[in-house]
């Protein structure tokens, strides 16, 4: 991997998930220069001009241009948010054939102009898409990131806090497994304020019923979104940011992201979510949670959902 100069990204698709990403990078200040490419330039020019006009009042000072793909060949990382949108009654797994063509095209343009930065992965199905722009691209899977279950850990982790009334951010517990309808909360190894989760659970037997509850609705929670104003975009955005910051700050962070597992919990060439280390090399290593019998059945399954989709279009050997 080349050392690129400065923190430059590049925002590939310039939708509501793109546009929700790239305020919250200009208002936090986390990179020097934002290039963003999209295919219907009218919007994306006014785009621009509105986010260059807030740079005034952010922390610090981003550069926010009109891209072209010539700018990937010293980027740091480009950010995928191209493809076709979830509609109301969709899943994620639904948007397959259409969004990997879209993937095929775009990470065939920016790997012709010399790329060799990081990918973020953000269009869905992320754990597919994420795997595929692995293949399509051909550089180390370590560089190649999605998004994966950070929504959905971050969904929890709120929920979380408004039960119990603690704030998210004393809250550890992650949502992993395929960012969809077949993931899976950690429970056996979730905290709430540095209590373990289990041993509420062994005091309280009906809290189990609630905890599920909770992460039902945390599971469908996009379908309720987008059947209410058209898209997730705004915490999607924020946590896309979050990875960035991770990356560029060298931060060794350990995010839920859609990773490539080589022989973690038992899988192996898929991308899914799992906490991973995250710096500016991208994943430095996943993270493998010690599972429960039940929990390690239901991230099996997904997993080998994950990899029945995945077939379609790949075959296992490289």
């Amino acid at each position: 991997m080349k050392t690129t100069v400065g923190n430059k990204v590049v925002l590939i698709g310039a939708g509501d998930v793109g546009v929700a990403y790239a305020y919250a990078l200009v208002n936090q200040g986390t990179v020097d220069h934002l290039a963003i490419i999209d295919i219907d330039e009218k919007k994306l020019r006014g785009n621009v001009m509105d986010l260059n006009h807030g740079v005034v009042w952010a922390g610090s000072r981003t550069r926010v241009t009109e891209g072209t793909y010539a700018d990937c060949e010293d980027a740091a990382i480009v950010v995928l948010c191209a493809g076709a949108a979830q509609q109301p009654g969709e899943t994620r797994l639904q948007l397959v054939d259409k969004n990997v063509a879209i993937t095929r095209s775009v990470v065939g343009q920016v790997m012709a102009v010399g790329f060799d930065g990081i990918f973020l992965v953000a269009a869905n199905p992320v754990d597919v898409l994420s795997y595929a722009t692995w293949r399509f691209s051909g550089i180390d899977h370590h560089r190649v990131i999605g998004s994966g279950t950070v929504l959905d850990s971050a969904r929890f982790r709120y929920m979380l806090g408004e039960l119990y009334e603690v704030a998210p951010s004393s809250i550890h517990a992650y949502i992993i497994g395929e960012h969809g309808d077949t993931e899976l909360p950690v429970l056996s190894s979730a905290t709430i304020a540095g209590v373990p989760l289990r041993r509420m659970l062994e005091k309280d037997p009906e809290l189990e019923g609630r905890l599920e509850q909770i992460f039902e609705e945390t599971r469908d929670a996009a379908y309720r979104i987008i059947d209410a104003k058209g898209s997730t975009s705004y915490g999607i955005g924020m946590g896309l940011a979050r990875i960035t910051r991770a990356i560029v700050q060298n931060q060794d962070v350990a995010l839920p992201v859609s990773a490539y597992l080589d022989g973690q919990y038992g899988q192996e060439d898929i991308y899914t979510g799992t906490p991973a280390i995250i710096n500016r090399r991208g994943i430095r290593r996943v993270v493998e949670l010690e599972l429960s019998g039940h929990e390690m059945a239901r991230f099996t399954h997904s997993a080998d959902t994950l990899r029945g989709i995945r077939e379609r279009f790949f075959s296992p050997d490289r």
